[in-house]
């Protein structure tokens, strides 16, 4: 769909009429600094900080993200400086925008490619509507990546899949995050990709009939008990799929590949709803899971059950109110939707108190110094495969893969790494080199007047912090023998 300034008003106007104004000043500021310039697909410059900001109005972003949305490649691409906009709008609008802008002043190639992402990633502890837009950034340019070469659309491919897709899954945001990865997969791996893509059509064209007769079904029964609700059909996509074959072998193992969401109006009647639909469905009961009661890492919440249909077909039901809906799509950025006004207050203070990885993101950002190896780390360690493990009170921790009892303990926090003597996993007494899989339980046995030798759980742990705590341990622990020594 090819936008128009007209749309971008039209969209503005529906939300906040009433700071139209100002974005209309930053689109023709824009307008302005940019013209002449081309993309490489031949269209005015101007298209590209256009689509980022209309995908932001689509989420009802504030005005200061629009304009710094329109502005955001003015300080690099142009003559137009920080001070300029700054004068011209207000500081937080410039602020956005050199947050958003890519380090060029660094000489060395390689480092600059690392800067640069460091910066995309470390900004969220500043302001996280930098990296909203800097995802809307990335998610336009990956729709018209076919303009450029070969070797650079395989190159841009990567490393959205490498950072860019794990931000959007850690935000909660996964309409971006599932565009992104299916757009780089078709460029990573374009054969696989089309001959997956045409088994689901397959797959979805054969259960239409079994889905729509559930819709029905379950919609009739739910309105009977007095429920209202709204139920659609979901399909897993492409690289979702793909994903699961790595594990499953092969595409009849997934039991999730079509499913059915149910939308209600509160919390008492998703569990009304679940009751329902496991009265006319028997469920699996090893596939089942609430994450109303305990939310994923990304504040996602939903329950999930997977549940035979009348001819033995797998099919998973997710059930959740309208907020969590809204949230499962557009994840932080759906306090927009709520409040527009004191959004980005709200989003700010959810990261810092209730998302893990923003966490591990400062305390990464702290005791790394080398850009190359702040990015290698930050893949191993939170965009990789990761597991979820619980403590005893039914909390979810996530962990690289991998990781052990110890990783656990310094995770929750410091003094129970630094005072744990034993480990127990799903009520069985472990080693601390134990290995630790998703959905395992574990309780840390502490004892801060026993002695343990922590030289040798240096190679039994894989996190940064673990190592870097039980190193600090170490050292502390020798200098005060020495200083009882000396005595």
């Amino acid at each position: 769909m090819e936008i128009t300034f007209e749309d971008f008003k039209k969209k503005v106007c529906s939300y906040n009429k009433k700071n139209w104004p100002m974005v209309e000043s930053a689109y023709k500021y824009a307008e302005s600094h940019h013209k002449g310039q081309k993309r490489a697909s031949g269209e005015d410059y101007i298209i590209h900080p256009l689509n980022v900001a209309y995908c932001l109005a689509n989420v009802k972003a504030d005005s200061d993200t629009l304009c710094a949305a329109l502005l955001h490649d003015a300080i690099e691409d142009t003559e137009s400086t920080y001070e300029d906009i700054k004068k011209k709008f207000n500081p937080i609008i410039a602020d956005l925008v050199d947050g958003v802008t890519k380090i060029t002043s660094l000489e060395v190639g390689k480092d600059k490619e690392s800067a640069n992402l460091r910066k995309v990633i470390t900004s969220i502890k500043k302001d996280t509507r930098i990296v909203i837009i800097k995802l809307f950034d990335r998610l336009h340019n990956m729709r018209t990546l076919q303009y450029k070469s070969k070797k650079r659309q395989q190159e841009i491919a990567l490393e959205t899949i490498e950072i860019y897709v794990p931000m959007a899954y850690y935000i909660g945001f996964f309409d971006v995050k599932d565009e992104l990865e299916n757009l780089s997969f078709k460029y990573l791996k374009p054969d696989v990709y089309k001959e997956l893509e045409l088994k689901l059509n397959t797959i979805h064209n054969d259960n239409k009939k079994i889905l729509n007769n559930m819709i029905n079904k379950i919609k009739l029964e739910l309105n009977n008990e007095g429920i209202k609700c709204r139920l659609e059909p979901r399909f897993k996509d492409v690289y979702s799929v793909h994903k699961k074959m790595i594990t499953h072998n092969t595409i009849d193992n997934i039991h999730d590949l079509i499913g059915i969401n149910v939308i209600v109006k509160n919390i008492k009647d998703c569990y009304l709803a679940l009751m329902i639909i496991h009265r006319n469905y028997p469920p699996l009961n090893q596939k089942f899971k609430d994450f109303i009661v305990k939310p994923k890492t990304n504040m996602y919440r939903s329950i999930h059950t997977t549940v035979f249909t009348d001819n033995n077909r797998l099919i998973q039901v997710q059930i959740k109110t309208k907020e969590m809906d809204m949230i499962a799509h557009l994840g932080i950025t759906s306090y927009w939707h709520a409040n527009n006004r004191k959004a980005f207050n709200t989003m700010q203070q959810e990261l810092e108190e209730h998302y893990q990885f923003f966490k591990s993101i400062k305390e990464l950002d702290s005791s790394i110094k080398d850009n190359q190896e702040f990015i290698n780390l930050i893949k191993r360690e939170l965009f990789q495969t990761n597991i979820y493990v619980r403590t005893t009170a039914g909390e979810i921790i996530e962990l690289p893969e991998y990781s052990t009892p110890i990783d656990f303990a310094y995770k929750i926090h410091s003094d129970i790494g630094d005072n744990m003597v034993a480990c127990i996993v799903n009520d069985v007494n472990v080693p601390i080199d134990y290995v630790l899989k998703s959905d395992d339980r574990v309780r840390i046995i502490t004892d801060n007047k026993a002695y343990v030798d922590k030289s040798t759980w240096l190679d039994k742990c894989v996190t940064t912090k673990a190592k870097k705590k039980i190193n600090e341990f170490i050292r502390e622990k020798e200098l005060k023998e020495k200083e009882k020594n000396n005595k």
